[in-house]
């Protein structure tokens, strides 16, 4: 059975009279064509979801709710105290309203009183032949109340179930705006608190405090090296091998600074991961910035994201096994290997239990077996085989290391580090720096993706992506200097580990949001909201700290080129 409601000047108000709120049909996904009317011509409504107004995350469907059942009065009771909403869709337009009513008042006496919705009001508005927005009212109707464990006032009680007659009644006003200038009225137009402000002058203050610090950092930095250059330069001229050994600073280890790290092939797969999500994340921008994805359709950056990390896994290929070979890797099949399941085994774990969660309570986010194998077999087919072919194609192409100076056989002891030297520190600091750069903007990235709000200041995100790499780059260059000057050669996984911490202040922040700056409460939005920040924190982890060993990299190459040394 499907609920029509007609085209306006035929019939002004409708009625339906049963045992179920309204529509019978669910809508697997929404599309944008232009539909047109003529007169008399019935305009279907479609069932969507329903789900707790504070759990945006968490939804079921429509007949989850028991409204066509008549022993569940107490169910409903409950989803009704829970603040429930639901979704009904009109040629594409979302229209949302509550399930029933509560109020609760006094203290002495304390009363709790819950009502069912049994008249629904429909408002559409159009223009010539098209549907231009519609909502829902209910400010005409009254609850019928539900007392627990028995049937309402003016309802019969059928066995501890209610007998009620559900109505609607649509109500048609004609809108100047043509069909293609409607989402200029549901941008509007929002059932759920609206929380994204228009955030420039954040945005400005944030991008000001940064190339203060780029300009501090850089300037102070240049004027130590030039300092540095004109000491280390007026020595007398010799061999690589043969410079004084009364000499201090990062000039003395020139012979060891180029000794490749341990676990080789686990940094290679890091960076080749991490230059993955840099091109995945450009490109999803890019994207934006062109238009190509929906306001009103959140699954179409999903889809998009999930195309380009399959098309882009021959960048971590390559990347990664041109790398691995360029520091003598030998064992490049286990390196390939290894960088392909980096992400994609931590993802598949995840996704494991945050989907089993969601199947386990009938929510309507639990993907069916069917998309499963269908992501897999896009793995499989698609993301696998570009992640070999990117390896080959890098192994062959991959050229020498470019050394400026020789490497000695005998590493040469590091020099007790003073406390402020030590991993732990300059992780805090390379960490919190990018993250502040961000903090901002990453309040407005939450309440988008974990709240209801649209995203549409794309050209901010790409500049605070722009921001973010730069501080990062800035950062690792400034913290490799001033290890290499206490003598530690050990600059390999320490530039990694620098800014790549950024990633365990992202998830730092998320719990800080999920407490104080959410609603969601529960084990499906638990497990979901902490499983998926966990991959977040991650991927940020791999880019940043793929920026910033490269960062580090042409950083140390062009000082030990700079000296005059033979």
């Amino acid at each position: 059975m499907m609920a029509e409601i007609e085209h306006p000047n035929q019939q002004g108000v409708c009625r339906m009279i049963g045992y179920c709120i309204l529509v019978l049909c669910l809508v697997p996904h929404i599309t944008w064509a232009t539909v047109s009317y003529k007169q008399g011509d019935p305009v279907t409504l479609y069932v969507n979801k329903v789900g707790p107004y504070h759990n945006p995350q968490e939804t079921y469907h429509y007949y989850t709710l028991p409204v066509c059942r008549p022993k569940e009065v107490d169910q409903l009771r409950e989803a009704i105290e829970e603040l429930y909403y639901f979704e009904f869709v009109l040629d594409d337009i979302p229209i949302w309203g509550f399930v029933g009513y509560m109020e609760e008042s006094g203290f002495l006496p304390h009363s709790h009183k819950v009502g069912l919705w049994t008249h629904l009001d429909f408002n559409i508005e159009y223009n010539g032949n098209s549907v231009i927005f519609a909502n829902v009212s209910v400010k005409d109707s009254k609850p019928v109340p539900l007392e627990e464990g028995g049937a309402g006032h003016g309802a019969v009680g059928t066995g501890g179930g209610l007998a009620l007659s559900f109505t609607y009644s649509v109500h048609w006003f004609e809108s100047p705006l043509t069909h293609a200038r409607r989402a200029e009225r549901l941008r509007d137009y929002s059932f759920f608190p609206k929380t994204l402000e228009i955030h420039w002058l954040s945005i400005i203050n944030s991008l000001v405090l940064v190339v203060l610090l780029l300009g501090f950092v850089i300037i102070i930095l240049m004027r130590v090296l030039k300092n540095d250059f004109a000491r280390y330069n007026v020595e007398e001229e010799g061999g690589c091998d043969d410079l004084d050994q009364g000499d201090n600073g990062w000039k003395i280890i020139h012979t060891d600074v180029f000794r490749f790290p341990p676990y080789k092939s686990l940094l290679c797969a890091v960076l080749g991961v991490g230059a993955q999500f840099l091109t995945l994340a450009t490109g999803i921008i890019v994207m934006a910035l062109l238009g190509m994805f929906n306001v009103h359709r959140h699954g179409a950056i999903n889809s998009a994201a999930i195309m380009l990390y399959a098309l882009t896994s021959c960048v971590s290929g390559y990347c990664s096994c041109s790398f691995y070979t360029q520091i003598h890797g030998q064992r490049w099949v286990w390196n390939i290997i290894l960088t392909s399941s980096l992400f994609s085994a931590p993802l598949f774990l995840t996704w494991s239990v945050v989907n089993s969660v969601h199947w386990w309570s009938g929510s309507t986010q639990a993907l069916p077996a069917s998309t499963v194998l269908l992501l897999l077999g896009a793995w499989v087919l698609v993301g696998f085989p570009l992640t070999v072919i990117g390896g080959i194609v890098g192994k062959n192409r991959a050229g020498n290391f470019q050394a400026p100076c020789r490497t000695r056989n005998i590493a040469r002891q590091i020099p007790t580090q003073p406390w402020y030297k030590h991993t732990a520190v300059h992780m805090a600091i390379g960490g919190f720096l990018p993250f502040s750069a961000i903090s901002v903007e990453l309040y407005y990235i939450f309440a988008t993706v974990w709240g209801r709000e649209h995203y549409t200041l794309y050209g901010i995100l790409l500049c605070v992506f722009a921001i973010l790499l730069s501080v990062g780059a800035c950062i690792s260059v400034a913290l490799t200097y001033f290890l290499l000057s206490g003598e530690d050669y050990r600059w390999w996984w320490r530039s990694v580990l620098s800014t790549g911490s950024t990633g365990l202040f992202i998830f730092v922040y998320s719990v800080f949001y999920y407490r104080n700056r959410s609603s969601m409460s529960g084990l499906v939005q638990s497990a979901e909201f902490f499983g998926y920040s966990l991959l977040t924190a991650l991927v940020f982890s791999l880019m940043l700290g793929t920026v910033s060993f490269w960062a580090s990299l042409v950083f140390i190459r062009y000082i030990y080129r700079s000296l005059k040394m033979d």
